[in-house]
């Protein structure tokens, strides 16, 4: 069974998907190890509830990214993890962390990739006037919100939409699309060949 590593910055409402998947059987892997870079995550006592190893490792720890990226490669590593989830962490990772665990980074974005990278997606499409926005699981790559595409799933954008109204839409399909990637990833169903990403499912 695959060894699950998550990282978070807020709430932990996708974190908690994955620990209602994988106490229901159906994550196709165990997590692990659950780390902040916010002592107060909320996401934190989610984990703890569910009996899952925390650690917090801050900015003013490691005031250097790079030193930050190798405390929690180091963390991962030693909980001997085969795959890292991205669930709402808000930093940008740096090639210390891609080299130690290339092709084995997978992360949630609020829009429909490639529109609507970085920050506030959900406010960003609104402002924009799409009539649809949705959201993107992919494999972390150094370009941010570049690497390749796992699943997507399309949201209608209303008239009378707030990026607010979206992101409350769009939350519960990236809750789905992540529990999804990362069985199909724990299935070794999922292959990379250049920026496609081929699903095994049925093979």
């Amino acid at each position: 069974m695959k060894r699950i590593g998550v990282l978070i910055s807020g709430r932990g409402t996708n974190l908690q998907a994955l620990i209602d998947a994988q106490q229901r059987g159906e994550l196709g892997g165990e997590i692990v190890i659950v780390i902040s870079n916010k002592s107060k995550a909320m996401g934190l006592e989610r984990a703890r509830k569910a009996g899952i190893n925390t650690e917090i490792i801050t900015k003013k720890q490691y005031p250097v990214r790079e030193d930050h990226d190798r405390a929690v490669v180091e963390a991962l590593k030693a909980h001997r993890v085969d795959l890292v989830v991205l669930a709402g962490y808000m930093r940008i990772l740096t090639e210390v962390f891609i080299d130690a665990f290339r092709d084995r980074i997978i992360n949630v974005h609020p829009s429909l990739l490639p529109a609507f990278k970085g920050v506030k997606a959900q406010w960003q499409a609104v402002e924009y006037g799409v009539k649809v926005s949705g959201c993107t699981t992919h494999f972390v790559t150094l370009d941010m919100d570049a690497g390749p595409i796992i699943l997507q799933k399309a949201v209608p954008v209303f008239d009378d939409d707030t990026g607010e109204t979206l992101a409350e839409r769009i939350l519960p399909e990236e809750h789905r699309i992540l529990v999804r990637s990362v069985r199909l990833f724990c299935e070794d169903k999922l292959v990379i060949e250049g920026r496609r990403v081929r699903i095994l499912e049925g093979e």
